[in-house]
């Protein structure tokens, strides 16, 4: 058992090593951008206040029907259109994007960069950590 333990947590290191090294690229200062990462009471404060605020889910169309953030649109990582859906969206307006746990949300992130948002929010862990925040979620019929 305790081999399992040890496993286990080089690979939980490991991804917490991997993902801060991430986070300081993508969420570099950058002139004339915003490109933050949020926890989930950040995430709701800036929604109560930004009635202009899109809200990208990046999950699948199943996960996104069980329960979603107010306000969300829902354009999955995996469609192959990802790039095009999201070009739709205003890009002088900010953008809060989140996923499940924060991995397709930070590529998410990369994509929207690549498109030219200007104000662009990560919901730091995801949905699931807007969850055990006890903040609000909706339903959508599939």
């Amino acid at each position: 058992m305790p081999w399992a333990l040890l496993i286990i947590a080089v690979i939980v290191g490991g991804w917490y090593w991997f993902e801060s090294r991430w986070d300081r690229q993508i969420f570099a200062t950058v002139p004339g951008r915003v490109c933050e990462n949020l926890r989930a009471h950040e995430a709701m404060e800036l929604l109560r206040a930004r009635d202009d605020m899109q809200v990208l889910d990046v999950r699948s169309a199943a996960e996104f029907a069980s329960g979603a953030l107010p306000r969300a649109v829902n354009v999955s990582m995996s469609d192959p259109d990802f790039s095009k859906r999201v070009s739709e969206l205003d890009k002088a307006k900010p953008v809060l994007v989140y996923c499940a746990g924060g991995y397709r949300s930070r590529k998410a992130v990369e994509q929207l960069l690549a498109l030219g948002f200007a104000s662009i929010h990560n919901l730091h862990r995801g949905y699931h950590s807007w969850r055990l925040a006890g903040n609000p979620a909706v339903t959508h019929e599939g």
